[in-house]
């Protein structure tokens, strides 16, 4: 098969799938997606990327970060409609970047999440925080690898930072701490409908929050069947067959806290010694031969 990665900045997960795939003999080409422009005309949806057409690809593994997800997602959804296999679909992409939307797709899902309120300008600051009470985490709805997020540990400090928020005129989130689980997460890697890796996160310090990109360490995990079961469902709720669930233990069961549709592979193969580039691949392979002989029968 010939495989494209399309990404912004290649890395470590990027040179580990094309290193399992060209192992199983593909071909993979390495495509930054700001660098790519499509056209549009009846019948004929075209992706091109620096001045040439990409239309002999069997499959793209979108890794679409955060900074450029509405473009990102715009030039997956091309490929989708050029009717070339990608395991992660555009719509996943951006319904995975909206924190909200994930927070709501997930509770129709009866996926256990932190109790969260979500709001912006308003004159009932008193009444947010009471209804999710301190300490209490108020995190922008733009928010990545721990960036813009907040601990505020009194009443004060909360309306504090919300007051802050008003300043920049965002939305943002104001959930539960959940005081048994700060600082430690877990991170589940999801490929299809399996658990292929797992690790826990833990802040180096009194730091609340546990990302890797913070500083925290990792150690492998292993995880209840509820917590499994937990990462899957939610998943599922998200559509999406690659991905990264981060969630945390609590008195009342395990919580997501959030689906990743673009997690890196260094941290969980490091500490796991899996070998999770390999399991995508080999995902890839058996969907986008399925895929083409779809596409035969129908014709």
């Amino acid at each position: 098969m010939k495989i494209g990665i399309i990404t912004r900045v290649p890395g470590y997960t990027v040179r580990r799938l094309r290193e399992e795939a060209r192992k199983r003999g593909h071909e993979v080409v390495t495509i930054k997606y700001p660098e790519c422009y499509v056209e549009i005309e009846q019948d004929r949806p075209t992706v091109f990327y620096r001045g040439n057409e990409l239309n002999d690809f069997d499959a793209v593994v979108p890794r679409i970060l955060p900074g450029m997800t509405a473009y990102g997602a715009a030039i997956i959804r091309q490929f989708e409609m050029m009717g070339v296999y990608t395991p992660v679909r555009s719509i996943a992409i951006t319904r995975s970047r909206d924190k909200l939307r994930s927070l709501q797709l997930l509770s129709k899902a009866q996926v256990g999440i932190p109790k969260t309120i979500f709001s912006r300008e308003t004159d009932a600051v008193d009444d947010l925080v009471d209804r999710v009470g301190t300490p209490s985490i108020i995190k922008l709805t733009s928010s990545t690898q721990g960036n813009g997020v907040v601990l505020a540990e009194t009443k004060k400090a909360a309306k504090s930072v919300i007051q802050a928020f008003y300043v920049n005129d965002t939305s943002f989130l104001i959930q539960e701490f959940v005081k048994e689980s700060a600082g430690i997460d877990i991170r589940v890697f999801v490929v299809g409908s399996q658990v292929v890796a797992s690790m826990q996160r833990q802040s180096l310090d009194d730091d609340f929050r546990s990302n890797i990109h913070q500083g925290g360490t990792g150690k492998v995990i292993k995880l209840t069947e509820d917590e499994r079961k937990t990462a899957l469902r939610a998943a599922k709720a998200m559509g999406l067959s690659i991905c990264g669930v981060d969630l945390m233990r609590s008195d009342r069961g395990p919580l997501v806290l959030e689906v990743n549709s673009a997690p890196g592979l260094e941290g969980i193969e490091a500490v796991t010694g899996r070998n999770v580039a390999g399991k995508i691949v080999e995902y890839i392979e058996r969907n986008a031969k399925r895929r083409v002989k779809k596409d035969k029968v129908g014709a």
